[in-house]
């Protein structure tokens, strides 16, 4: 197929990555431990670990996974925020030849049991103050195993030395955890887990490149939550992928250790293949945060370093940037801002650029590929409103619903394929076969179009699309331009029922400027918009509902609108 964005690559990135090196996703980062093992990984509240200490702990933990009878290809979840642990654990799981599950700490009780069965899991590696989620549904699952992990586990044990004082005083009072002991499960603290580790003998377990190494749970936005099988293989790829395409911009700044702030959680597929694994490739410090709405909090810490890589939504984006005290911090080695998850809004992405000096890169992915398929060019500071070019070793094609590949221009389903594709959706046949072509791409579910360079710019997920009298309305495009209004913080469209036009555009908008009114909104509409995509309906909120990445969720708004 004709590859047009390969002549608008950027200069030292090449078309192709070889993926040869590594047999596995523990060679990889064998060979990264190995090789920063004197640097800092980890920064997290006071405490630091270094790339020696993780693969030291990773190891231990996985002789103890071993030692409880786990083998290769059963499943671990790992349910925590950012925090040190976190790194060990995914480590000792795949270097015990196990699968990682990764699961969002914030899970409801429905939504962890739904995950813990559906994965299989056996063992769970949880912190204590999420564990009473636990409690309430490990009866209905598999789970035999659990560890539990506290604020402060490791950082002193390790380095024989107390814990930061700020930890202690951060840590929560949870209720105490009662597992069953009648079903033949064990409870074990993290600590003691590797400490016993440490005694036990770790036998290195053989991988292949197509063995599984994560079930990375999709947000269920289109359905039931499903699991993204990404093979060894996948990772590994999309790790040397955005290397290949982020390194030249990051070697301007010669050989010393970089800083990636990871503000965005471990267990979304954004945060952990960019930041902990490319980081890991590449011996950066992570400023692990795990609370990123505490704006302040947030910035106190990055006061504290020289930023030189910063991976977030466009919703942590506008709040620092709108934040007086960001503003005051030093960018001077900022090199790379990139935006993914949802559309980087032009409003942000100025008002970023002027703070910092660095423009927001706009990139897109998706759990099923690892996550990331196109990236715009780090070496300008144009705003160019699409998610930029496929990454090397990737194929995009906009296709209609018949499969044919659709004209420059025109818009289709964005369709991927590479080596960062997942394998399908775990034991879910039916459902891969909805979204995996015969000639190997992947069917995102959004729409797109693709211009002659080979710039795409999505128009909305085909869901999300708004029907006016028989005329397509794109919700992006309506908040990307309100979100331009000086009054306005932040905005989003969604459709709701008419009686005339079988749907019209309600705009939830969330004020900068207190003296904003819906009059205001309207005529900025009418100055913007053509009649049929202008918001009929505008309500006016304190904040919109988000996930835990910071994502808004429109979904929840139709709800709302419907009830």
């Amino acid at each position: 197929m004709a590859q047009p964005w390969l002549s608008n690559y950027p200069a030292g990135v090449a078309a192709n990555v070889d993926m040869s090196s590594y047999g596995s996703l523990v060679d990889l980062l064998d060979d990264a431990w190995r090789k920063h093992a004197q640097r800092d990984a980890a920064v997290c509240m006071g405490a630091r670990l270094t790339f020696g200490q993780i693969d030291d702990m990773s190891q231990a933990l996985a002789a103890w996974i071993q030692a409880k009878g786990l083998v290769k290809g059963d499943r671990v979840a790992v349910m925590m925020p950012n925090l040190p642990q976190y790194m060990a654990a995914i480590g000792a799981v795949l270097r015990a030849g196990c699968v990682v599950v990764n699961v969002n700490p914030l899970y409801t009780a429905r939504e962890l049991e739904h995950q813990l069965k559906d994965s299989g899991a056996k063992a769970i590696i949880v912190l204590e103050n999420f564990a009473h989620t636990l409690e309430e549904v490990i009866d209905a699952t598999d789970v035999k195993h659990v560890v539990l992990a506290a604020m402060g586990d490791q950082l002193g044990f390790w380095k024989g030395a107390f814990v930061n004082l700020a930890v202690r005083h951060l840590k929560k009072m949870v209720p105490e955890f009662r597992l069953p002991t009648d079903k033949g499960r064990t409870l074990t603290r993290y600590n003691m887990a590797v400490a016993e580790g440490t005694r036990l003998p770790f036998k290195r377990v053989p991988l292949t490149p197509d063995d599984v190494a994560f079930l990375q749970y999709t947000g269920g936005t289109t359905g039931v939550s499903k699991g993204a099988t990404l093979l060894h293989r996948n990772v590994v790829a999309n790790i040397l992928q955005t290397e290949a395409w982020f390194k030249p911009m990051l070697d301007t700044l010669g050989n010393k250790q970089l800083t990636v702030v990871c503000a965005l959680p471990l267990y979304h597929i954004f945060a952990l293949t960019i930041c902990y694994m490319m980081g890991a490739r590449l011996g950066m410090k992570n400023l692990l945060i795990p609370n990123p709405r505490d704006i302040p909090g947030l910035i106190k810490t990055l006061s504290q370093h020289k930023v030189n890589m910063f991976p977030a939504v466009n919703t942590l984006f506008n709040a620092l940037a709108n934040d007086p005290e960001f503003a005051r911090l030093d960018f001077s080695e900022l090199r790379v801002s990139n935006g993914g998850g949802m559309a980087v809004q032009q409003a942000t992405a100025e008002k970023w650029l002027k703070i910092t000096g660095c423009p927001v890169v706009e990139g897109y992915g998706l759990s099923e590929t690892s996550p990331v398929a196109t990236s715009n060019r780090l070496d300008t500071s144009e705003f160019t409103g699409t998610i930029g070019l496929p990454i090397p070793s990737t194929d995009i094609a906009i296709r209609d619903d018949d499969g044919k590949d659709m004209p420059f221009g025109q818009p289709g389903e964005i369709c991927i394929r590479g080596p960062q594709v997942m394998a399908g959706y775990w034991n879910r046949p039916d459902e891969t076969a909805k979204v995996m072509t015969d000639d190997g791409f992947f069917k995102s579910g959004d729409v797109g179009i693709m211009d002659e360079r080979g710039y795409v710019r999505i128009v909305d997920r085909k869901k999300d699309m708004i029907l006016v009298s028989g005329f397509n309305v794109y919700p992006t495009e309506i908040e990307q331009v309100v979100n331009l209004h000086a009054g306005v913080l932040e905005c989003a469209a969604v459709g709701v029922p008419d009686p005339k036009s079988g749907e019209a555009v309600k705009l939830y908008v969330v004020k900068k400027d207190p003296s904003l009114d819906e009059e205001d909104i309207a005529a900025y509409c009418r100055d913007n918009f053509t009649a049929y995509k202008r918001p009929r309906y505008i309500e006016f909120r304190d904040e919109l509902p988000k996930s835990n990445v910071g994502k808004v969720l429109r979904r929840e708004l139709r709800t709302t609108t419907a009830a």
